[in-house]
């Protein structure tokens, strides 16, 4: 019988799998370790596959090239700020607009809190990368699609006077962003978890109507 060495080639053609898989994830690691620590630049594909303990061309068929890193790299942040979470809350029937601003602000306190260098990053290397240029505000625009996805399903009267929903998405980047993240956590010295109070706090009184009376 040949069962047994079927599911041997099948196990082994697994742990192939399993194996590309954790060698991308560790050239990514190491990617992301350089371009923080030494910047867009300054980094090389041969620094990082040194760093990885991989060969050049290693790196590029995973890849392709530098801006492909990149990529990846930038990529992951959206996993790693658990945006399941934030679409649990925001679809939730019974979560008003202040519960939604909450979820939205806990996602980007994640966000920033786990990949805000990676943002930074990507902000950085787009200045001489179109493409990454791109990738930047592909995912501001995915971002702000979002918000207009949630202000929308409100009812009348719910934004305060004299906002519509483009001016309110505009207010909402205007406070929840990785600068002010930034500054508030490394210069100012708040806790994320302080952040992430003050922004459900301020975008409900910067774009709910206040209750009457």
């Amino acid at each position: 019988m040949d069962v047994g060495g079927t599911g041997k080639r099948r196990y082994d053609s697994l742990r192939r799998v399993a194996q590309a898989q954790e060698t991308r994830a560790e050239i990514a690691r190491a990617a992301r370790r350089l371009f923080v620590a030494h910047g867009w630049a300054a980094t090389t594909v041969r620094a990082v596959a040194e760093e990885a303990e991989v060969s050049v061309p290693t790196v590029y068929a995973a890849y392709g090239d530098k801006a492909g890193l990149v990529r990846a790299v930038a990529d992951a942040a959206d996993v790693t700020a658990d945006v399941a979470a934030m679409l649990s809350a925001l679809e939730d029937a019974s979560a008003g607009p202040e519960r939604q601003l909450a979820a939205m602000a806990g996602y980007d306190r994640r966000l920033f809190e786990r990949s805000g260098d990676v943002i930074a990053l990507v902000r950085e290397a787009g200045r001489t990368e179109p493409e990454l240029a791109a990738a930047y505000d592909e995912g501001r625009r995915r971002g702000d699609g979002t918000r207009v996805q949630v202000f929308s399903s409100w009812p009348d009267g719910v934004l305060r006077d004299g906002l519509d929903v483009p001016a309110a998405v505009d207010v909402y980047a205007a406070l929840c962003n990785v600068d002010v993240y930034t500054t508030l956590t490394v210069e100012r010295g708040w806790s994320p978890d302080r952040v992430e109070t003050w922004w459900s706090g301020a975008l409900a009184r910067e774009l709910l109507r206040p209750p009457s009376g």
